[in-house]
């Protein structure tokens, strides 16, 4: 692939999906695009790349931006977040609010939909402690495909695998033919799904009480970080909490928010 055209194909990734892409992921692109290629009988990315410039094909731009984002996803992923959850976010927000009401969570770049049913495992186990609180989980993602998966709820023995414990998975799960698994009608009446793209005006989806966004910003450049990170800002209620994925930083990014004290990748608005 030449240099102008991997240029061009980096610069379509950013600006639909953020995704900052290194000259050294030439791999990358080649091994995940050129399957789209061939189903449209291009033999090599060059081919692909012409097309693109000749006919800007918005369901095939759909297509690339698809492929080449990451939906890496289990239950209840790197754990301690959730633990936060049950043991340091509900209580304090509890605190907070001793009549009760409603806590609105959201669930960025939720993928197959393995996190917001994992919250929502999380608020249900809590229901006792919790009492005279609602919620509401809107989970959002930018593929069609991942969300589609994602509301039907139904996972594989190998995804089931991944993070879930025997106990939810009997509490929560129906199993289904072929050794596949659903999430029962209580836990998916308890998310909402919907496409929404990060770079894009998200203030819409109003105000949050906790937003998750974990594992996403490593993918963006600094600027690109920036500006989601000061919009949702403006989108956390003065007690509502940040979560971050546990190799990340506000550091050097944004002064919108600050720690909390003694917990890693919680951030309170500043």
């Amino acid at each position: 692939m030449r240099d102008d055209e991997f240029e061009f194909l980096s610069q379509l990734l950013k600006k639909r999906s953020g995704l900052a892409l290194t000259n050294d992921k030439v791999y990358l692109l080649e091994s995940r695009l050129l399957p789209i290629a061939r189903t449209r009988n291009i033999a090599d990315l060059s081919g692909l790349v012409s097309l693109l410039k000749q006919r800007p094909d918005e369901k095939l731009i759909a297509e690339i931006v698809d492929a080449m984002t990451t939906n890496e996803s289990m239950f209840f992923r790197d754990q301690k977040p959730f633990d936060q959850l049950r043991q340091i976010i509900l209580p304090r927000l509890k605190l907070a609010r001793p009549s009760g009401g409603k806590i609105r969570i959201w669930s960025a770049a939720c993928s197959n939909g393995q996190e917001p049913y994992s919250i929502a495992m999380c608020l249900l186990e809590e229901s006792a402690k919790m009492a005279g609180f609602s919620y509401e989980i809107i989970a959002t993602d930018i593929s069609d495909r991942v969300l589609n998966k994602a509301r039907e709820g139904i996972y594989t023995q190998f995804e089931i695998q991944r993070g879930l414990p025997i106990t939810m998975l009997v509490k929560y799960f129906k199993q289904l033919p072929d050794n596949q698994w659903q999430a029962n009608d209580t836990l998916r009446s308890m998310a909402t799904f919907r496409n929404q793209n990060l770079l894009e005006e998200i203030t819409m989806l109003g105000k949050f009480d906790i937003i998750l966004c974990r594992n996403v910003l490593i993918y963006f450049d600094e600027l690109t970080k920036k500006g989601v990170l000061e919009k949702m800002s403006r989108m956390l209620n003065n007690d509502g909490l940040l979560m971050l994925g546990s190799t990340e930083t506000l550091f050097g990014i944004t002064d919108k928010y600050k720690a909390l004290e003694s917990e890693r990748g919680l951030y309170i608005v500043a």
